[in-house]
């Protein structure tokens, strides 16, 4: 069980793996996996811009808007499906959602080209993935999704440093590679002030103070979930 960080870190420690998970806790998986738990095929891309439309068009899909976009049409009486997990769980008559992220989107994207089975994971659903991968057996890189400074160089997210802890303490220990038992020892750190502590990282303040804090409580929720987001052919489906 391997642990590391961002794009480069994927790249760098999925070519010897059978099975990556991504972890992008504010808010890409848990938005992954609120859309799989409602039934909708997901289906990463890596910018929403003019060819992400195309993109969603060419493949029958919904494509994900903005958060405050998703907002304004909730305000007006529609709904939207956005990188929100909130407005996602309220979004209906959406089958197939094409859902843009240059983080947690975009290394999911990156590991599929790579050759790896693919699997979303965040605290909703950290036991369930936890429990495949013991079935599925093999080598397995647990990728923290990150941030991104302006520069486009990573910022570590201490929500995902949490997250993917959080499914590593679930496995064996002596598994473990030493960044990977350090990404659960930080778990078994925070874990008895989780909530506090993901409302007071830089990713939920930010959240929280745009008007967003609805996200942080979809995110905080700890083992709710029981679907294994599993990208194939460049969808995510529940895993069988």
């Amino acid at each position: 069980m391997r642990f590391d960080w961002g794009p480069t870190g994927a790249a760098a420690v999925a070519g010897g793996a059978d099975v990556a998970v991504v972890v992008d806790v504010l808010s890409f998986t848990t938005t992954l996996c609120v859309a799989v738990e409602r039934g909708m095929t997901v289906l990463p891309y890596r910018w929403k811009d003019e060819r992400a439309e195309a993109y969603a068009a060419e493949r029958s899909a919904t494509l994900a808007v903005g958060r405050l976009e998703a907002r304004s049409l909730e305000d007006h009486g529609g709904t939207a499906v956005s990188l929100s997990p909130g407005a996602m769980a309220r979004a209906t008559g959406v089958d197939r959602v094409v859902l843009p992220s240059p983080n947690g989107s975009s290394i999911s994207f990156g590991l599929a080209d790579l050759g790896c089975t693919v699997v979303g994971a965040c605290l909703r659903n950290r036991s369930a993935v936890a429990d495949w991968l013991t079935g599925h057996g093999g080598t397995v890189a647990v990728i923290a999704a990150g941030e991104r400074w302006p520069d486009g160089s990573l910022r570590p997210a201490a929500e995902d440093l949490w997250g993917a802890g959080a499914l590593l303490a679930l496995l064996p220990r002596e598994d473990l590679s030493p960044e990977a038992r350090l990404a659960a020892d930080a778990w078994a750190a925070v874990e008895p002030t989780l909530d506090a502590g993901l409302r007071t990282c830089a990713s939920g303040v930010e959240l929280i103070a745009a008007g967003f804090a609805e996200d942080v409580d979809v995110a905080v929720e700890l083992d709710v979930s029981g679907v294994v987001p599993l990208l194939t052919d460049a969808e995510f489906r529940a895993s069988l």
